[in-house]
């Protein structure tokens, strides 16, 4: 029975706090909180974001606050008066208070406009970011052992609150000697260092990880598919302990080591993609 040591020194520990603290706070931005009132047409909305035509014939995207003051339902063609603060970026503002207008001539004709490309695709992305159901792929490299590793994982949430996600996944990392296969029911948490809509957000994780690992050698000049077994295989439970950020567009990069495991790789580098 393999004994289960703590197999991550001090040393590579805190390289590994040190890179994931880096890759969190990379880029973070302090957005003013400039509160105006803009009244338009709903041209397009959903249960995260409304597409509002000002006036003035330009096109703003809002995202809702959560304790926003809004009607359940928006329908292309509503006349309203939106109140907002800016965002982490200029073309999406924080909606805390939507009132429906009375309805005034050619609003509905207003509302058959053609939304620009680019709102179009932040409305996507907002929304995708917004499910309560995910799945993606994920690939990288292991250290120590060296793998190159593949996955797919689903991501669930929130949980008691709106940060919280159940992130299960599954890995399988080949190298020269080994063969890694990882079940990983990871929890996520997003830190409260940017807006929950805005375009990245970091988060740290920890969970359990089952592996289970295959070695054997194969000797120059041998046929394909023909090794020497020495029976090397492994299974024990560490402890993943991870940490990343995840981009709006779907895309996310995550370092993650495992302790109190002598089968995985001491640290695992990967980016993904969220579908």
């Amino acid at each position: 029975m393999l004994s289960k040591t703590l197999r991550f020194p001090a040393g590579r520990y805190f390289y590994f706090v040190h890179l994931m603290l880096a890759m969190m706070f990379a880029g973070q931005t302090v957005s003013a909180q400039d509160e105006t009132t803009l009244t338009g047409v709903v041209m397009s909305s959903s249960r995260s974001t409304v597409t509002v035509r000002a006036t003035d014939g330009r096109y703003q995207l809002f995202t809702f606050e959560s304790d926003a003051r809004r009607p359940a339902s928006l329908p292309a063609g509503t006349r309203v008066r939106v109140t907002s603060t800016a965002g982490e970026e200029r073309a999406v503002r924080r909606a805390s208070e939507v009132i429906v207008l009375p309805a005034e001539a050619g609003a509905n004709d207003a509302a058959t406009g053609v939304v620009p490309a680019e709102v179009r695709r932040l409305e996507r992305e907002i929304e995708r970011q917004a499910r309560r159901y995910n799945v993606g792929v994920r690939a990288g490299v292991g250290l120590d052992p060296e793998l190159i590793l593949v996955g797919v994982h689903a991501q669930v949430g929130p949980f008691f609150g709106n940060d919280i996600y159940f992130r299960p996944n599954v890995e399988f990392a080949f190298g020269e000697v080994t063969a890694l296969f990882a079940v990983n029911p990871e929890v996520v948490y997003r830190l409260p260092v940017s807006a929950r809509d805005g375009r990245w957000a970091a988060y740290v994780g920890a969970g359990p990880g089952f592996n289970f690992v295959h070695q054997n050698f194969k000797r120059d000049g041998d046929e394909p598919g023909k090794r020497i077994d020495f029976g090397e295989f492994k299974s024990d439970i560490g402890l993943n302990i991870l940490g990343g950020l995840r981009y709006r567009s779907g895309m996310f990069v995550e370092l993650k080591t495992s302790v109190y495991t002598e089968v995985s790789p001491t640290l695992r580098l990967i980016v993904g993609y969220n579908f």
